[in-house]
């Protein structure tokens, strides 16, 4: 029997979405041992929670900005001795089995380190899933949810960070990194591929939920355009992303932000991101690959 799970969730500037969260343990069949909230400041809280307060299991934790950092506070605070680390983001909506979900699927596959699961709807490239809906497709999966006499694999190249979860003995001593700052773009990738080295890790049917995909606290425009061509590049240069990926990934952003800064959609800061593709590609043109200089932007 697994000894327990922990989740850790980052947040800045969505207390709504964080607040969902009491609610979504709440419906867990299997309660974590531990649940940690890595915020920034009290405006990220729901109201009638306090930074630093500690109560049966559920921490609040003040961290610098940076969901590299937050994440490093949120491993580095866990008290208990789990068996499981599970990485959800706040606009994630699992099902109620999502936890018990997790546990089985790594019983049943002993040899794999990390999982993602399956995606019921990812508002991430669109203006975001509504919480109603979100919460409509739970339920109707659930309806006729069974959990799979053998849960699938698909094997990734990383991990998708709004629902990733790990063995902890795998993932002892492993820190995300944090020269790359704020929304810390391609962080799970990084992470995910430091902690595989070479271990099975992937998609799989045997655990699913809602990523909202909320806009809110992101950031600017010029700042993600910049990080969407240095990150991984650096991460190319780290030896955690293969060039083919980090040139396809780079190459793909620049033609979308450019061909759709014409008419931008309304959720998307596209001239902004434009005008951080060119820093950035002005910055690797004279032999600057740091991601940190986004917070110069």
């Amino acid at each position: 029997m697994a000894r327990g799970i922990v989740v850790v969730i980052a947040s800045v500037n969505r207390p709504r979405e964080l607040g969902r969260w009491v609610e979504h343990i709440a419906r867990q069949t299997l309660k974590p041992c531990e649940m940690i909230w890595a915020v920034t400041s009290q405006a990220d809280l729901p109201e009638g929670y306090e930074l630093g307060s500690v109560t049966q299991g559920f921490s609040i934790l003040e961290c610098p900005v940076g969901l590299t950092q937050q994440r490093n506070r949120g491993l580095a605070h866990i008290s208990s001795d789990p068996e499981y680390v599970v990485f959800f983001d706040d606009d994630y909506v699992p099902t109620a089995s999502c936890l018990a979900d997790i546990v089985r699927a790594f019983e049943i596959m002993p040899e794999v380190v990390g999982l993602t699961g399956t995606m019921l709807g990812d508002g991430i490239c669109t203006c975001g899933i509504e919480y109603e809906e979100a919460r409509a497709l739970v339920e109707r999966y659930e309806q006729d949810r069974v959990f799979p006499e053998r849960p699938s694999l698909e094997p990734w190249e990383g991990l998708y960070g709004c629902n990733m979860a790990y063995r902890a003995a795998a993932i002892e001593g492993q820190e995300f990194d944090e020269n790359l700052p704020l929304y810390a773009w391609q962080e799970d990738v990084d992470f995910a591929v430091r902690v595989a080295r070479g271990r099975p890790m992937g998609r799989t049917d045997a655990f699913a939920g809602v990523h909202q995909g909320i806009k809110g606290g992101r950031g600017s425009g010029r700042r993600l355009g910049y990080s969407q061509i240095v990150n991984p590049l650096y991460l190319l240069r780290k030896g955690s992303m293969k060039w083919r990926k980090a040139l396809v990934m780079a190459s793909r952003n620049v033609i979308a932000n450019h061909v759709r800064s014409a008419r931008p959609e309304p959720w998307i800061d596209r001239r902004g991101r434009v005008v951080g593709n060119w820093v950035a590609l002005w910055d690797v043109a004279r032999g600057r690959v740091d991601p940190m200089r986004a917070l110069e932007l």
